[in-house]
């Protein structure tokens, strides 16, 4: 199935799709052009506020999907993601 709306993709619905238009992510093929993480990082400032961790397990799906066409729930990327925060925040606090 090729998606030509964000809306098209599994776990992506009507309120992320609308934060990642506001970040210029306006068709599912552009968000290969960026890791999830780094959205999710980007995805702060039009959130306006600290978002929750699912959102970054959401993104982790979306391009799983996009890879291989394989639809999963976002909770099944709840420990890649959390790996990836953990090492994000470790490249914080490095001296």
């Amino acid at each position: 199935m090729t998606c030509t709306r964000l809306e098209e993709l599994p776990n992506i619905g009507h309120s992320i799709a609308a934060d990642l238009r506001a970040i210029g992510i306006d068709q599912p093929g552009r968000l290969l052009e960026h890791s999830p993480l780094a959205l999710y990082l980007h995805l702060a400032t039009p959130m306006g506020k600290r978002h929750d961790p699912c959102v970054l397990y959401t993104l982790l799906a979306a391009r799983h999907f996009l890879e291989t066409g394989e639809s999963l729930p976002w909770w099944k990327f709840t420990e890649q993601g959390r790996r990836l925060l953990s090492a994000h925040a470790a490249t914080l606090c490095a001296p």
